[in-house]
């Protein structure tokens, strides 16, 4: 458990500086270009980022594997696994919104045993060791204690191929948010998570994500005391978190 902290020690230490970075590419014109989708981006920021940490992940542990949004997966000879999304809420990022993050997650012998996300501009550091707990900037987090969905606060988002095929969430949003208290989008599945451990969202749900989307959020959730659930699609990861009140009522309205 200790190798974990120190792993995560030196990630926090990454993810501040590429997000310093960011914050002050920003302000400036960048190249960008598109890949599945007309508005779903990449900016020379996450490329920059990701040859960032993992540059300094091969200096310091140079025979761990890798699983990256941008380049894919790096091999190697170890038990240990970085996810890295160099920045989750691209959208957000080139437009000027300040919903993005950098999402770090470790894994030992394929289990989830230490994660991050840090959102640049509003300078928020979440981070959670496997039975340690979550932080936020250093203080502990707990997840909400809300038991009625119409009460709730409740997070999702859409597919980026949403407009070409019916199973793009929307039925889904259809079926749930009229139940809600409160229904919310950020732009950002990693962040999503992090306001579920926080306790600023309830729950929050999405399809057809990616490991690097939410491997170091899920963390997150459960050792803030949440509740999550993931499944491999045929186009990606379901994926649900909540808080224990509403699990339940919530998994069965989706249905997935």
């Amino acid at each position: 458990m200790q190798e974990w902290k120190e792993m995560l020690e030196l990630a926090e230490k990454w993810a501040l500086e590429a997000g310093k970075e960011q914050t002050a590419r920003a302000e400036k014109p960048m190249e960008m270009s598109s890949k599945s989708a007309a508005i779903d981006l990449v900016t020379e920021m996450d490329v920059w980022t990701e040859s960032f940490l993992t540059e300094n992940i091969r200096r310091h542990y140079p025979d761990h594997l890798m699983k990256t949004e941008e380049s894919g997966a790096y091999e190697g000879n170890s038990p240990y696994e970085w996810v890295i999304d160099p920045i989750d809420g691209t959208v957000n990022y080139a437009r000027g919104l300040p919903f993005y993050c950098i999402s770090i997650g470790i894994r030992y012998e394929g289990e989830t045993v230490a994660g991050l996300v840090y959102a640049p501009k509003l300078d928020e550091m979440f981070e959670a060791v496997k039975g340690e707990g979550a932080w936020l900037n250093g203080n502990r987090i707990h997840i909400s204690e809300t038991k009625r969905l119409d009460e709730a606060v409740v997070g999702s988002g859409f597919p980026y191929d949403k407009g070409t095929t019916e199973d793009n969430n929307l039925p889904h949003v259809q079926q749930v948010v009229p139940r809600l208290g409160g229904f919310r989008r950020t732009g950002s599945a990693a962040l999503d998570l992090c306001y579920v451990a926080c306790a600023r969202l309830d729950a929050s749900w999405e399809i057809k994500l990616h490991d690097w989307d939410v491997e170091a959020g899920l963390l997150l959730v459960r050792e803030a005391g949440g509740r999550t659930k993931v499944s491999e699609e045929e186009k990606g990861l379901y994926a649900l978190a909540a808080a224990p009140g509403i699990y339940t009522e919530l998994e069965a309205l989706i249905k997935r």
